[in-house]
């Protein structure tokens, strides 16, 4: 990543996560007692805003808060890393997203999640002038699929239009080959540069059993054969795979210590735009993000865990070539 700031577009999710600490979970019409509580920013579009930030982009984020305090909680933590909050919307008479997580003391974690004014969020907040010209003058997009289907639609016809590199955020709920009979996507989610697919059912290619990185290179094949320009699948530490017209290659990950998971997507998601945006080729792209993923991973926490530019290019520069 080097030469002019790149301008990166994320058009996302955008949460506060309360967490509460206690001895064991409650069961039906139990109170237990907490032993401590946090309240922090969160959500795809926040973290990813963020982290593309921490990688030297110009972001702007593109998302629906409500007229609350936690509304006003998420824009100051954006304005902590100068993402400007004009196109944060403010929802009347709805809340702020939120996710309620109970933490025992194993680790375990149970919680809530209510969408708020993220399940207001459709093609409006995209066609909105400002909006608009700022989808069509970035050097990338970030989507994260995980809006309402109205809203992705729009954001890709929208960077479509003026051309804009587009990277799409995707959840697949296996990595089995028929993970792709349950899907039916708008024709409009293949029509990207690149399109990164997570799976519900593993977080790391260790924890595939036999065969499961043929399914995964049978899945990425497929989704090119049918307009992806280039799909990619992160395996955790062991890196990510490429799928494009050239075939499908291997980005071996840097073997850091496991410590977190908490950011990892986020960090890898929000490097690969950063990357894009500064016109990186896609292997040069997807080695940038595997480098992020693996110190997030490496490191407590999920914004806090986020790693800065300087720190992912120092970690490349001591891997072999």
């Amino acid at each position: 990543m080097a030469g002019r700031i790149p301008l990166v577009v994320v058009i996302g999710p955008a949460y506060v996560d309360l967490a509460v600490k206690c001895q064991a979970f409650p069961s039906p019409g139990q109170m237990v007692e907490g032993t401590s509580f946090s309240s922090v920013p969160t959500g795809a579009g926040v973290n990813r805003a963020i982290q593309a930030a921490l990688c030297g982009c110009e972001v702007l984020l593109i998302a629906r808060v409500g007229d609350d305090s936690f509304g006003r909680m998420i824009q100051k933590n954006l304005q902590q890393y100068r993402i400007p909050t004009d196109l944060v919307y403010t929802a009347n008479a709805i809340s702020t997203g939120i996710i309620v997580t109970l933490v025992d003391p194993q680790g375990e974690n149970s919680g809530c999640v209510c969408a708020g004014a993220n399940r207001t969020f459709g093609r409006n907040e995209i066609e909105y002038a400002a909006a608009e010209q700022a989808i069509g003058s970035c050097d990338a997009c970030l989507v994260c699929g995980e809006l309402p289907q109205e809203a992705v639609v729009a954001a890709l016809r929208t960077a479509g239009i003026h051309k804009r590199r587009t990277v799409l955020d995707v959840c697949l709920p296996t990595h089995a080959r028929d993970a792709l009979h349950q899907i039916q996507w708008p024709m409009e989610y293949y029509n990207v540069d690149m399109l990164a697919v997570r799976f519900g059912d593993f977080t790391c290619a260790s924890e595939l059993g036999a065969g499961g990185t043929a399914d995964l290179k049978f899945i990425g094949t497929e989704l090119v054969a049918r307009g992806a320009g280039c799909v990619v699948m992160s395996l955790g530490w062991r890196g990510a795979l490429i799928s494009d017209r050239q075939g499908v290659r291997h980005i071996p990950g840097p073997g850091l210590e496991v410590v977190d998971n908490g950011g990892t997507v986020d960090a890898f998601c929000g490097a690969l735009a950063a990357s894009c945006g500064a016109n990186d080729s896609a292997d040069t792209a997807v080695r940038f993000a595997a480098a992020a993923e693996a110190l997030a991973r490496s490191r407590f926490g999920t914004q806090e865990a986020l790693p800065k530019k300087e720190d992912i290019i120092a970690l490349l520069q001591q891997q072999p070539d």
